[in-house]
């Protein structure tokens, strides 16, 4: 199944799990300091939140999720194909491992990924770092993972 991904900076995560959680009539399938996501069944959706207080924008990133590696690196051909620009990237973000592909649209960051499977570490990437500031353009700062990720 693919669904599309909506990341978003908030400034209270205890909040925020709490509205979202009565939104979408779910609890969060990761919760961890500073960090949440939900697997929303319906609407189709990966909602991923983090605690980010400081943050200019309440919009961290987009992406969609897909089943596999293999649909990951099929998008990033046809991406390839069709003159886009990506960053492939494997490895641990957002407490999971993945395989992913960064795209900088006209709008900000669009990943496409999949998790291959959880992990305890919130995991640290330089894929998608600002370079005239060092912040990553991806996630947000946890208690974890102060440096860059995803």
């Amino acid at each position: 199944m693919s669904r599309v991904q909506l990341a978003l900076n908030v400034p209270n995560i205890d909040q925020a799990v709490d509205f979202y959680s009565k939104l979408f009539a779910t609890e969060p399938a990761k919760r961890k300091p500073g960090y949440a996501n939900f697997a929303i069944a319906d609407p189709p959706l990966k909602l991923v939140l983090f605690e980010r207080a400081d943050a200019e924008a309440r919009l961290n990133h987009l992406g969609v999720e897909v089943p596999d590696s293999d649909t990951v690196w099929a998008h990033q051909q046809r991406l390839t194909d069709e003159g886009v620009d990506s960053i492939e990237e494997s490895g641990t973000c957002c407490f999971a491992k993945q395989d992913k592909v960064w795209v900088d649209g006209p709008d900000g960051a669009w990943e496409i990924y999949t998790v291959i499977e959880d992990t305890d570490s919130f995991g640290v990437s330089s894929a998608m770092v600002d370079d005239q500031t060092g912040d990553s353009l991806c996630c947000a700062s946890v208690p974890e993972a102060e440096a860059r990720c995803c």
